[in-house]
Order: C-alpha cells, then sequence, then structure tokens
C-alpha cells in the first residue's frame, strides 16, 4: 500500500511544505530569534548560504544536456516569453485596473512573483510524472534562472518607479553575479570533476538547500513582525492573496496550453510548456529578495503573495501532472 506520506508528497505537501508553514508560525511568535539582535547572525550563515547551493547547482547542470535542448527554439522561446513578458504584463495590467485595492506591498510582492524565473526542481519533477520532454525542461529551467539575475531586477526597477520608489539596479545586478551567477558558473566548469559529487549526495544537498530557503524565509519574516508590518492584516485578507495566486496560476497554465496548442508542439513539449511556463521559484525569489529589498522591514510581507504561490503551485501542478500520466 502507498504510504499517506507518499501521496502527500506527490502533492507538494512535503516535510519542506509543512517547513515553511512552520518557520512562519515562529516568527510570528519569537520574532526576536530571527531579528538583527538575535544572538545567533542566522541572517548572515543565509547569505553565505546561498552562494553555496548555486555553486552546487552549477554542478549538477550537465552541458551536453544543455547543448541537447538548444535548438527547439519555438518551445524555448514560449516558455521564457511567458515566465519573463506575459506574467508580469499580466500584473501590470490588473494593478492598472486594481491598483487603488489593497496594499501597495502587496502588490509589490504580487509582481515579484511575476517577474521571478522559473522554479528548477518543482517543474522538472512535474514534467518528469506527466510523461513530458525532460530535455526541455531541464534546458529551459536552467536558462530561466540565469535570465531571472538580470530581467527580475530590471522589471522589479520599473514597477517600483510606478510606485515611486527607487532601486539601483545597476547594484542590484552586481550583487546577484556575484551572489549567484559567479557560483553557477564556477560550478558548471567543475562538473566534468565532480558532478558525480552532486548525484551521490542529492539527498543531503537537497536539505542543505531547503534549510538555507527556512532560514531565509524566517529571518525575513522574523524582521517584519518584529516591526509590526503585518498590523492590520487579517486573516481573511491573507485568504483573498492565497485566492488571487491560485488564479493567476490556472490563468497562466490556461494560457499556456492554448498558445502550445496554437504553435501545434507535441504532447511532450505542450507538457513542458505547461509545467515551466507556469512556475515561479521560491529559491530565487528568497535570494533575490534579499538584494532587492535591503529593508528586512518589508522583505516578509513582500515574500508572503510568493510564499502562498509557490504552496498552491505545488500543490495544484502536482494534481494535474498525476492526472496527465494516467492518459498516457
Amino acid at each position: 500500500m502507498t504510504k499517506p506520506t507518499n501521496i502527500l508528497a506527490k502533492f507538494g505537501l512535503n516535510g519542506f511544505f509543512f517547513g515553511l508553514v512552520a518557520v512562519v508560525v515562529l516568527a510570528f511568535y519569537f520574532p526576536s530569534w530571527g531579528s538583527a539582535d538575535s544572538v545567533l547572525p542566522l541572517s548572515e550563515i543565509a547569505q553565505y548560504g546561498v552562494s553555496v547551493i548555486f555553486f552546487f547547482y552549477g554542478l549538477k547542470l550537465s552541458p551536453e544536456k544543455l547543448k541537447a535542448g538548444l535548438f527547439n527554439w519555438r518551445l524555448h522561446l514560449l516558455i521564457q516569453s511567458s515566465t519573463f513578458l506575459l506574467f508580469p504584463l499580466v500584473i501590470i495590467l490588473v494593478h492598472t485596473f486594481f491598483g487603488n485595492m489593497g496594499d501597495d506591498l502587496i502588490w509589490l510582492g504580487v509582481f515579484y512573483v511575476a517577474a521571478l524565473p522559473s522554479t528548477v526542481s518543482s517543474s522538472v519533477v512535474m514534467v518528469s510524472i506527466a510523461g513530458g520532454n525532460m530535455t526541455a525542461a531541464i534546458f529551459n529551467a536552467s536558462i530561466s534562472s540565469i535570465l531571472g539575475v538580470f530581467i527580475t531586477p530590471l522589471w522589479m526597477a520599473l514597477f517600483m518607479d510606478d510606485m515611486h520608489a527607487d532601486m539601483d539596479t545597476t547594484a542590484v545586478i552586481i550583487k546577484l553575479c556575484f551572489q549567484v551567477l559567479m557560483p553557477v558558473i564556477a560550478g558548471l566548469l567543475l562538473h566534468h570533476w565532480l558532478g558525480r559529487f552532486t548525484e551521490r549526495y542529492k539527498n543531503a544537498l537537497r536539505l542543505f538547500d531547503q534549510t538555507i530557503i527556512l532560514l531565509i524565509v524566517f529571518t525575513s519574516f522574523c524582521e517584519s513582525v518584529a516591526g509590526d508590518m503585518f498590523v492590520g492584516f487579517s486573516i481573511a485578507e491573507i485568504l483573498l492573496i492565497s485566492v488571487a495566486m491560485l488564479v493567476l496560476f490556472l490563468s497562466m497554465f490556461g494560457i499556456m496550453y492554448v498558445l502550445s496548442i496554437a504553435l501545434k508542439l507535441n504532447r511532450e513539449d505542450r507538457i513542458a510548456v505547461l509545467f515551466c511556463g507556469s512556475k515561479k521559484s521560491l529559491v530565487q525569489g528568497a535570494v533575490m529578495g534579499k538584494a532587492l529589498f535591503p529593508d528586512p522591514l518589508m522583505l516578509g510581507l513582500v515574500l508572503l503573495p510568493l510564499m502562498l504561490y509557490h504552496a498552491l503551485q505545488l500543490i495544484v501542478s502536482g494534481m494535474i501532472a498525476e492526472g496527465i500520466s494516467h492518459k498516457k
């Protein structure tokens, strides 16, 4: 018999999901544990841990697999356009009509979700479950992460300028290049010699990745709670944000389906488009957030829509992938 934990894991309800819930609850009750005044420098630990995450991510990348997926340009163009153009444009359109409703920081967080690159691991996993084009999934998820270092800050600068807020885009991109891009390149260059290490210890490395992300989320929420950034937000408002994130995910999923049909992509390529083009990366969202929003008080609030989107995309896409897998 299938264990209940395995069933839950298929729909994104794994240890990491419950860990996210736990650190947010802890941050609300014990904000001093992760604030700047904490005895343990958790924020600094997370900062260095981020570069280690992306170094090992570079080690995992196979140059051969990246080359193999290079020539399916229609598929790549559709996925990257969805990730970096359609998502932000949809939110800009919605903000034009409803921007006077809701808190500005929540709108900033929603647009931040739209401007982020696609997630890597869960996109590839979902494509694998559904029986899609794995090479295309790996290629696009990897390229998306690298492009995001440059494109996400540019989108955020544009949106924050519209909200009359300043951001030094050049400084942010330089910081992200040192913190994210250079470790990835270093890992990629060492893949031939150390690539097997990541495969041998993939479970330990996944646990390390998740621990660092939990630290970033915990310290961000601790600072926000300590600074009373969540004062005035009710459970009903958080549920409303959750519904909005679910609608955003399903809308983009539907748009991707229609466009992949219009371009006459085969079944395997359509599956890659659906799961790579509709996902957003919590890992890079947490990492970039520390560079884009240097005020630790606001970071937790900005990350709230992303955390909700992350949880919902795992649950819903897990259900969809399972459904597609039974229709092979």
